[in-house]
């Protein structure tokens, strides 16, 4: 799949996306949900917890399908699993019982590439990622960043043209977020497919992203969208230091703080109402 420079990559029109409930009832995830990311571009979405973000990558990869709208990759209508889509989970996905260089080889072998060839490109994407000798590892004999690399490589090895992000860094410790995160934008350099990258971190979606999309509290619809100005290619880490950079965050985080506010305030109200009042304690109470 190759998708011409005037045609979007992702269009999302007038999306709404239900569940039914353990209960019987319906849970409104997305509502009249718009949006657009162009060939090549870097889209980070934030919003509150429950607002729809994952359920947008799910409704693009065809995991999903939308109640109501349409969903377009390459101007087609997403009817299932989408080819030329790659998405990277927040937790591993990756066999364990395979090696290293089995996990990030799989995607072309199970495309019809033959494993010498598969392998041999399964290398170069390893070394691209600062794996190479580490071929004939096991998961569980690697750190988390490690792992991340290999979920990278086992995306990109395909060259797709979209790639999905679902929060892949967040169970990283501080320091190695800022790392992949400038391993990440080196590695999107190389094919420029488009991105939808999932985040709560706001920093990390400005340092990395072309624009910002703000969703509201859940029911999700699309509240604003920010171009990032800043210039590429660029470092992660240095570029929040920046003028512009706190800029751009204070004028996001306007709009992001209400809906965050309004989120918490819904939870806390459930919580509330679903605690059994208890009992006022006697004096003459015993303890058991």
């Amino acid at each position: 799949m190759s998708i011409p420079p005037s045609r979007p990559a992702i269009e999302l029109n007038g999306v709404t996306k239900k569940f039914a409930t353990p209960n019987g009832g319906i849970y409104t995830a997305l509502q009249d949900l718009d949006l657009t990311v162009a060939p090549g571009e870097f889209c980070a979405v934030v919003g509150p917890t429950g607002c729809g973000k994952s359920t947008t990558l799910t409704l693009v990869s065809g995991l999903e399908r939308p109640t109501a709208g349409t969903a377009l990759v390459d101007g087609r209508p997403v009817a299932g699993i989408t080819p030329g889509v790659g998405f990277v989970f927040q937790n591993d996905a990756v066999f364990p019982w395979k090696s290293v260089l089995d996990n990030v080889a799989a995607g072309p072998r199970f495309r019809g590439q033959g494993k010498a060839a598969a392998n041999t490109l399964a290398r170069d994407w390893l070394r691209r990622v600062g794996l190479a000798g580490f071929e004939d590892r096991y998961p569980h004999q690697l750190s988390g960043g490690m792992r991340k690399r290999v979920a990278l490589a086992q995306s990109l090895i395909n060259e797709p043209e979209v790639l999905l992000m679902d929060e892949p860094f967040s169970a990283l410790d501080v320091q190695t977020r800022s790392i992949m995160s400038d391993e990440l934008l080196s590695l999107w350099e190389l094919t420029r497919p488009a991105v939808v990258f999932v985040t709560h971190d706001l920093e990390e979606a400005i340092a990395l992203a072309d624009k910002v999309v703000v969703l509201t509290a859940g029911p999700g619809r699309v509240k604003a969208t920010f171009t990032v100005n800043l210039p590429r290619p660029r470092n992660a880490q240095e570029i929040r230091f920046t003028d512009e950079f706190v800029g751009l965050y204070s004028e996001i985080w306007e709009a992001l703080r209400s809906e965050v506010e309004t989120a918490y305030a819904r939870t806390t109200a459930r919580s509330t109402a679903q605690t059994p009042d208890r009992p006022a304690s006697s004096p003459n109470a015993q303890v058991a």
